[in-house]
């Protein structure tokens, strides 16, 4: 993930947490990441959260529950989402996988 976008990112979940402190700003760029690799490590693929939406809002939504320290739940609570993702990136309407884009197949 690119410095930009991890950027965008950052501010983008700060927001949604209603944080305007920078003192976790470290914390936060580790989550978002992790939260990367957690989504990639589950449909195979990597992502363009700058264009796709749907990914971009559950890697913040995971972040959250990072935050919160109720990660446990996330999946459970975002079984469906995460059935979707899987399913579209299958599909090729989301993600890159083994270097095809979304559309390409």
């Amino acid at each position: 993930m690119d410095a930009i976008v991890q950027a965008d990112l950052l501010e983008e979940l700060k927001g949604k947490l209603q944080i305007t402190w920078t003192d976790e700003d470290n914390d936060f760029k580790k989550m978002i990441l992790k939260s990367e690799a957690y989504l990639s490590n589950l449909t195979g693929a990597s992502f363009d959260f700058v264009r796709e939406l749907e990914p971009k809002e559950i890697l913040l939504e995971r972040c959250r529950y990072v935050y919160n320290n109720t990660a446990d739940q996330f999946e459970v609570n975002y079984r469906h989402e995460l059935g979707r993702l899987i399913l579209n990136v299958a599909l090729g309407k989301v993600g890159v996988i083994d270097g095809t884009t979304s559309g390409d197949v």
